[in-house]
């Protein structure tokens, strides 16, 4: 790929080919480093890695038009569902030496994974293994934190973010909340479902910014950010 020119908004930038084809990427904290498998590419003599939105939904969400990732240089983030870390480590790039990312993973095996392929290699990761829900069990670990991303699959997501947030999270915060519909509800129609959890928000002293749905990256899936008003 032979990039031609290059936007970047701060949190993300976007290349461009010799075709006018349009690519989401972050630049590489670590040169070298490829975390999945995703492309490395230069511009400038910068490095970029490629942030495929198939498998991040933080990509897919940026891509459908989130108006503001509040995810930002120096940034500290709690990052509840962290996985092996795909989405971990774009974040990473984002917030740079001077941020800090605490991802939260119940599995073992999942966080070895986490901490073999991407925390080793990124001193701005502090993997913590532990369940969302216990959330008072980490307390130890941070302070108050610029920004919450929550990527839950259980029928109670949006109360285990709110409680974490309402733990950690600065007031007028961000909150990034994945609604996994059909985890909640597998009979009701996903529109009403996310609705219904951008009540449970609102209800929590949550000001919504903005829902997305993510089709056709994540089938059933949406994000909501929002803002804590403490």
């Amino acid at each position: 790929m032979n990039v031609h020119k290059r936007f970047d908004n701060g949190s993300y930038v976007i290349l461009t080919d010799n075709t006018n084809e349009k690519y989401l990427a972050t630049q590489n904290l670590i040169n070298g480093n490829s975390v999945y498998g995703e492309k490395i590419v230069k511009y400038e003599d910068i490095e970029y890695r490629l942030w495929d939105p198939f498998r991040s939904k933080l990509a897919g969400a940026i891509l459908k038009g989130l108006r503001e990732n509040p995810i930002k240089e120096s940034s500290k983030v709690l990052y509840l569902g962290a996985s092996t870390g795909t989405t971990v480590s774009h974040v990473s790039d984002i917030v740079g030496n001077n941020g800090i990312v605490f991802p939260v993973e119940p599995s073992v095996r999942v966080a070895r994974e986490l901490l073999e392929n991407v925390s080793s290699k990124r001193n701005n990761i502090i993997p913590i293994l532990s369940d969302a829900r216990n959330y008072l069990k980490y307390y130890g670990y941070f302070g108050i934190v610029d920004v919450v991303y929550s990527d839950i699959a259980q029928p109670d997501q949006t109360m285990i973010a709110i409680d974490n947030s309402k733990s950690y999270l600065k007031d007028n915060g961000d909150l990034l909340i994945i609604i996994k519909t059909r985890s909640i509800d597998v009979l009701t129609d996903p529109k009403i479902v996310t609705q219904n959890e951008a009540k449970k928000l609102e209800a929590n002293n949550f000001t919504i910014n903005q829902i997305i749905n993510l089709e056709p990256f994540e089938k059933d899936h949406s994000i909501i950010h929002a803002k804590l008003k403490r």
